[in-house]
């Protein structure tokens, strides 16, 4: 894929992962979950000589979007759309929760795709860490957020999530996926590796090989 722009940034504290994609074709790309550090990040697409048209969210905790969190403010989607007015893309379930007006948000379900020619991005809806989790699909290459981490998977624990609906975000979408997409997660939590792929996390991935969901949730801390 000559004509694609991809690029993983290291960002903020937690060890977040933001994205840029595009297309060298056009210049134009998006950013996905630009939290930390926003005049930074929008410098690096400048110095690509791309233009950033749209925001990707993959989920609306603030350390993917920006907001109050445990006493601090982490920069994300509010001061970026005042660098870079460009429109937001959220699953409808979160919209609300991002501190941006609701005209500058694409709400997005189950069948929104962006096109960034000669690409297409399709989007994934994948509940369980936040109702509203969303992964993004390019050709062979998966955004996964916080629902799919190299050899684990995201958080149950929190506010609105749900482990039976990570469960079958995990089996029922993600794992059908081509064995050889790429997936790029959303937080740098495996050392020395900052990508994996389908085929290495249905081999060594725990959490792609429960037998059953009971068994899922019982090791996620749900016995029944």
């Amino acid at each position: 894929m000559e004509e694609l722009y991809f690029r993983q940034i290291q960002a903020g504290p937690m060890a977040n992962f933001v994205y840029l994609v595009g297309s060298l074709k056009t210049r134009e790309a998006v950013i996905v979950d630009p939290a930390w550090h926003v005049k930074e990040l929008l410098e690096i697409a400048q110095n690509d000589d791309m233009k950033i048209t749209g925001m990707l969210i993959t989920h609306s905790h603030q350390d993917h979007a920006g907001g109050d969190f445990m006493g601090q403010h982490i920069e994300g989607v509010a001061e970026m759309l005042e660098l870079c007015p460009a429109k937001v893309y959220i699953h409808k379930t979160e919209a609300e929760k991002l501190s941006v007006p609701l005209s500058e948000i694409v709400q997005t379900d189950e069948h929104t795709t962006l096109a960034l020619d000669p690409f297409k991005i399709e989007f994934i809806h994948t509940p369980g860490h936040t109702p509203g989790s969303q992964c993004f699909k390019l050709n062979d290459r998966l955004v996964s957020g916080d629902t799919l981490f190299i050899g684990s998977c995201g958080r149950t624990d929190l506010p609105n999530s749900n482990p039976e609906d990570l469960y079958d975000s995990l089996t029922q979408k993600l794992m059908k996926l081509d064995e050889q997409t790429l997936v790029f997660p959303g937080h740098n939590y495996a050392p020395g590796q900052t990508y994996t792929s389908i085929h290495q996390e249905k081999a060594q991935n725990p959490f792609f090989n429960f037998p059953s969901k009971s068994a899922f949730l019982s090791a996620m801390g749900y016995g029944q």
